[in-house]
């Protein structure tokens, strides 16, 4: 390992509860924001604010883990989620689980913690994808002419009925930006489901064949 790369590693090791408990501030902040209408004018310019300072601290910390990468461009071929996570407000919450890599506890090799990690990525990852794009769409949607999702029950319901591929059809976006995330939706909810059947058919053969072969 260079000394460059000894230096991302040990800043990422550093850095990374905090930025676990700044991604959740951020989600908490981001979810004020979209769902709170009423909120005084004080209040949403201070929630601004924290955002801000959140996505600045972000923004700063990817810049110096590529200032300090050995091979700048190779490191940033890797990072691309890291990247857009930063720049497009919809997919900043995926910012907790890429900064979970960076916790100790989450590169351990062990079977029971890779088992552990998986489950805990698989579960964090379907809640925030979810979350964030109802949150996106809500905010899309309110207030929009002929709209259907107004207000946050509303755009919960629709996301977890469009990502099981469901499609009651009862809420539908109705502006450019709601259908775009739609789609992103729909195809992850595709990615998700065939994900989740080839795990669980792997388990199955696997212990059918555990048990076959103790026989």
């Amino acid at each position: 390992m260079t000394n460059d790369e000894h230096r991302r590693t040990t800043w990422e090791t550093a850095t990374s509860v905090p930025l676990v408990v700044l991604s959740l501030v951020f989600i908490a902040c981001y979810s004020v924001r979209v769902i709170d209408t009423e909120l005084p004018s004080e209040a949403q310019i201070a929630v601004g604010a924290v955002i801000g300072l959140i996505w600045a601290a972000f923004a700063a910390d990817y810049l110096v883990r590529l200032g300090l990468a050995h091979d700048k461009g190779l490191y940033f071929r890797s990072t691309l989620l890291d990247l857009v996570s930063v720049l497009v407000p919809v997919f900043r919450p995926f910012l907790l689980l890429n900064r979970l890599r960076d916790i100790p506890f989450f590169r351990r090799r062990s079977g029971s913690s890779v088992r552990i990690r998986l489950l805990i990525y698989a579960a964090l990852f379907v809640v925030l994808f979810v979350y964030s794009l109802a949150l996106a769409v809500l905010a899309a949607e309110r207030g929009a002419p002929g709209a259907s999702i107004l207000s946050f029950g509303d755009s919960i319901w629709w996301a977890c009925v469009t990502m099981t591929t469901v499609g009651y059809g009862d809420m539908v976006p109705v502006t450019v930006l709601g259908r775009t995330l739609a789609v992103v939706l729909m195809f992850g909810g595709v990615a998700i489901v065939g994900v989740a059947t080839a795990t669980i058919v792997s388990y199955l053969n696997e212990t059918i064949g555990r048990r076959r072969h103790d026989r």
